[in-house]
């Protein structure tokens, strides 16, 4: 009868064991979606499978390069993900480790859309250029570092003052972090695409480059045309009229919205990317 229930206990224990393992790699992979991190993890799966196919086919050659890559591999994210792994041990000391952070309360996101809806009309009527980037699950910190910090309330005053012409922070992106304005004058990456269309300008670029690293969603008024743009995910919607503009900043930004529609198809009309 002992050695029946110990089994049964064994059997308990590997299955909660089990059942925890599972529930810390998917709290993990929760914290690392939409960051930097999760391309690492591909890029090791990736060299996983070569280095299991060469082992299979006896590809000596290859099999030792990629043993080596996974031996100084180790190193390599170690300096280079530094920052992400400080960050994670902060948390863990608060006790906060597998939280992605406090969630802004609707209504703070729903004045953020007015702020943002409120400046971004007024300068497209004045074509005042402007580019505004709004960090979502990918930390912006490297680019905010490029600017001036502010860390300022966020105001449509202030955003439409910051893009005034002639002005010491208009030249560059303003970067919106922790609904704050984390800073002006930011440098974005340039696209390399060639399908863009040559009548689009360095704002323009900038905003698909930035849309193509990161999963922040950036705002492009042309001062040009005036018209109101918007990238994520590589795309670019070009000249969308108020309503459209409004809905998509809803669906982004608003808590309530990004839950109800978790498949995250874009229901809206604008031109793609010329």
């Amino acid at each position: 009868m002992s050695l029946s229930n110990l089994n049964v206990w064994d059997y308990v224990v590997n299955f909660i064991d089990i059942l925890l393992v599972w529930f810390v790699i998917y709290k993990l992979l929760t914290i690392i979606r939409g960051t930097k991190a999760i391309q690492l993890l591909k890029g090791i799966f990736v060299i996983v499978i070569v280095k299991s196919l060469s082992n299979l086919f006896g590809f000596n050659t290859l099999g030792w390069l990629m043993a080596q890559v996974m031996n100084w591999g180790v190193l390599a994210i170690l300096v280079i993900f530094q920052p992400e792994l400080r960050r994670a041990l902060e948390q863990l000391g608060r006790g906060k480790l597998f939280s992605r952070g406090t969630v802004p309360e609707e209504n703070q996101q729903e004045r953020l859309v007015e702020e943002i809806l409120k400046a971004s009309t007024y300068m497209a009527k004045r074509r005042i250029g402007a580019l505004i980037t709004i960090e979502k699950g990918t930390e912006l910190g490297d680019y905010v570092e490029t600017g001036i910090p502010l860390k300022s309330y966020i105001s449509s005053e202030l955003l439409i003052n910051i893009f005034i012409p002639n002005t010491p922070l208009h030249d560059g992106a303003v970067i919106l972090q922790n609904n704050q304005v984390a800073a002006a004058a930011c440098y974005l990456p340039l696209s390399e695409s060639p399908f863009i269309s040559k009548e689009l300008g360095t704002r323009h670029r900038a905003a698909i480059g930035m849309s193509e690293v990161t999963d922040s969603l950036t705002i492009v008024v042309s001062e040009e045309t005036g018209g109101i743009s918007v990238t994520k995910n590589g795309e670019l919607y070009r000249d969308l009229d108020q309503e459209s503009f409004r809905a998509m900043l809803t669906s982004e930004l608003v808590v309530e919205n990004i839950k109800t529609t978790s498949s995250g198809i874009w229901n809206w009309r604008g031109k793609k990317n010329g």
